[in-house]
């Protein structure tokens, strides 16, 4: 089970670490005081869940087959392909040299206006399930104010 959830961790932040920078069009800049907090906050929490998944999480045999596993299992897989799917729609927004604001039609976006975030806060949530550990609910915690405050703005 470590493992598993171990790499749904790790196939979270290789997708966005990795594929999705190479997906996006050229956008605002991001300023760097937010860079620098987003990257602590990624180094802290990527340690926090690592050490926690490999030096202190100990699952009793069969969890794989435990309903808490199975339901936040498929609790963050659903989030991730909500999130993965919405960032798509979000990229195709507007055709090459439109400019101004355009709201988001289809998928998720068509229950709530900030499905990208409503897919990654599902995604945190089903791995806390998932996990059962105290660090696992902080960060699906942190993920829900932190997320839930920019859904907020770009709601309004």
């Amino acid at each position: 089970p470590n493992r598993v959830l171990l790499g749904c961790f790790v196939l979270h932040y290789a997708h966005r670490a990795l594929i999705f920078p190479l997906l996006i069009r050229a956008g605002k800049p991001t300023p760097f005081f937010t860079f620098v907090l987003a990257l602590l906050f990624c180094v802290f929490n990527g340690y926090l869940q690592g050490r926690s998944l490999t030096a202190y999480a100990a699952y009793p045999p069969g969890w794989l087959g435990d309903l808490r596993f199975i339901t936040g299992f498929l609790g963050w897989l659903i989030g991730m392909a909500i999130n993965i799917h919405s960032d798509h729609i979000l990229r195709n927004l507007r055709k090459p040299g439109e400019t101004g604001y355009k709201i988001p039609r289809g998928g998720m976006f068509e229950y709530v206006s900030g499905a990208n975030f409503f897919g990654e806060i599902l995604e945190w949530f089903g791995f806390a399930l998932a996990c059962c550990t105290i660090e696992s609910l902080a960060f699906a915690l942190c993920s829900l104010f932190i997320l839930g405050s920019r859904a907020r703005q770009h709601h309004k």
